[in-house]
Protein backbone atom coordinates (compact mmCIF):
# COMPACT_ATOMS: atom_id res chain seq x y z
CA UNK A 1 0.00 0.00 0.00
CA UNK A 2 2.82 2.79 1.05
CA UNK A 3 4.84 1.71 -2.79
CA UNK A 4 1.69 2.93 -4.44
CA UNK A 5 0.72 6.19 -2.42
CA UNK A 6 4.45 7.00 -3.04
CA UNK A 7 3.83 6.09 -7.16
CA UNK A 8 0.93 7.86 -7.22
CA UNK A 9 2.17 10.94 -5.14
CA UNK A 10 5.31 10.40 -7.52
CA UNK A 11 3.06 10.66 -10.75
CA UNK A 12 1.01 13.81 -9.43
CA UNK A 13 4.39 15.54 -9.24
CA UNK A 14 5.33 14.70 -12.65
CA UNK A 15 2.07 16.43 -13.85
CA UNK A 16 2.00 19.54 -11.15
CA UNK A 17 5.85 19.63 -12.67
CA UNK A 18 4.78 19.35 -16.28
CA UNK A 19 2.37 22.34 -15.96
CA UNK A 20 4.97 24.31 -13.43
CA UNK A 21 6.73 25.07 -16.63
CA UNK A 22 4.35 26.69 -18.56
CA UNK A 23 2.72 27.96 -15.45
CA UNK A 24 4.32 31.13 -13.72
CA UNK A 25 3.06 30.86 -10.14
CA UNK A 26 3.75 26.91 -10.22
CA UNK A 27 7.17 25.53 -9.67
CA UNK A 28 8.62 22.73 -11.71
CA UNK A 29 11.70 21.89 -9.58
CA UNK A 30 10.32 21.10 -5.98
CA UNK A 31 7.40 18.45 -7.74
CA UNK A 32 10.23 16.92 -9.75
CA UNK A 33 12.48 16.20 -7.15
CA UNK A 34 9.37 14.98 -5.29
CA UNK A 35 8.79 12.77 -8.11
CA UNK A 36 12.15 11.52 -7.99
CA UNK A 37 12.47 10.82 -3.73
CA UNK A 38 9.00 9.02 -4.47
CA UNK A 39 10.08 6.45 -7.05
CA UNK A 40 13.71 6.22 -5.36
CA UNK A 41 11.53 4.45 -2.50
CA UNK A 42 9.12 2.90 -4.29
CA UNK A 43 9.65 2.24 -8.30
CA UNK A 44 13.22 1.59 -9.50
CA UNK A 45 11.34 1.28 -13.30
CA UNK A 46 10.00 4.40 -12.99
CA UNK A 47 12.53 6.20 -11.03
CA UNK A 48 14.91 4.67 -14.05
CA UNK A 49 12.85 6.56 -16.61
CA UNK A 50 12.83 9.76 -14.78
CA UNK A 51 16.56 9.70 -14.15
CA UNK A 52 17.58 8.61 -17.88
CA UNK A 53 14.46 8.80 -19.99
CA UNK A 54 12.27 11.73 -19.34
CA UNK A 55 12.66 15.39 -19.79
CA UNK A 56 13.98 16.09 -16.36
CA UNK A 57 16.70 13.34 -15.96
CA UNK A 58 19.84 15.02 -17.37
CA UNK A 59 18.79 18.13 -14.43
CA UNK A 60 18.34 15.84 -11.99
CA UNK A 61 21.45 13.89 -12.78
CA UNK A 62 23.51 17.16 -12.68
CA UNK A 63 21.60 18.08 -9.42
CA UNK A 64 22.26 14.95 -7.77
CA UNK A 65 25.93 14.76 -9.03
CA UNK A 66 26.92 18.44 -8.51
CA UNK A 67 23.81 20.04 -6.93
CA UNK A 68 24.20 22.49 -9.62
CA UNK A 69 22.91 23.29 -12.97
CA UNK A 70 24.38 22.18 -16.13
CA UNK A 71 26.00 24.76 -18.38
CA UNK A 72 23.54 26.34 -20.50
CA UNK A 73 20.74 25.66 -18.24
CA UNK A 74 20.66 28.84 -16.39
CA UNK A 75 20.07 31.20 -19.59
CA UNK A 76 17.65 28.80 -20.62
CA UNK A 77 15.45 28.74 -17.59
CA UNK A 78 15.68 32.52 -17.13
CA UNK A 79 14.47 33.32 -20.86
CA UNK A 80 11.42 30.53 -20.25
CA UNK A 81 10.81 32.79 -16.80
CA UNK A 82 10.68 35.94 -17.99
CA UNK A 83 8.40 34.74 -21.42
CA UNK A 84 5.60 33.31 -19.04
CA UNK A 85 5.78 36.32 -16.66
CA UNK A 86 5.24 38.64 -19.21
CA UNK A 87 2.26 37.04 -21.00
CA UNK A 88 0.56 36.73 -17.43
CA UNK A 89 1.76 40.11 -16.59
CA UNK A 90 -0.06 41.14 -20.18
CA UNK A 91 -3.00 38.88 -19.50
CA UNK A 92 -3.58 40.55 -15.58
CA UNK A 93 -5.31 43.58 -15.24
CA UNK A 94 -5.52 43.90 -11.40
CA UNK A 95 -2.78 45.62 -10.07
CA UNK A 96 -2.54 44.13 -7.04
CA UNK A 97 -1.98 40.83 -9.02
CA UNK A 98 0.66 42.54 -10.96
CA UNK A 99 2.46 43.63 -8.23
CA UNK A 100 2.67 40.13 -7.09
CA UNK A 101 3.44 38.49 -9.89
CA UNK A 102 6.26 40.98 -9.56
CA UNK A 103 7.24 40.48 -6.33
CA UNK A 104 7.42 36.45 -7.25
CA UNK A 105 9.45 37.16 -10.34
CA UNK A 106 11.91 38.73 -8.56
CA UNK A 107 12.08 35.83 -5.97
CA UNK A 108 12.59 33.47 -8.72
CA UNK A 109 15.30 35.20 -10.44
CA UNK A 110 16.91 35.41 -6.86
CA UNK A 111 16.70 32.25 -6.30
CA UNK A 112 17.95 31.15 -10.01
CA UNK A 113 20.88 33.67 -9.85
CA UNK A 114 22.38 31.70 -5.97
CA UNK A 115 21.98 28.18 -7.95
CA UNK A 116 25.41 27.24 -8.83
CA UNK A 117 26.14 26.42 -12.34
CA UNK A 118 29.00 23.73 -13.48
CA UNK A 119 31.54 24.11 -15.53
CA UNK A 120 32.18 21.94 -18.42
CA UNK A 121 36.22 21.53 -16.69
CA UNK A 122 34.63 20.73 -13.39
CA UNK A 123 32.32 17.56 -14.57
CA UNK A 124 33.51 14.07 -13.13
CA UNK A 125 34.81 12.30 -16.21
Amino acid sequence: MGKIILIMTGWLAIVLGALGVVLPLLPTTPFILLAAWCFARSSPRFHGWLMHRSWFGGYLRYWQAYRAMPPGAKPRAVVLILVTFAVSLWLVELAWARILLLVCLAALLLFLWRVPVVAPEQEKP
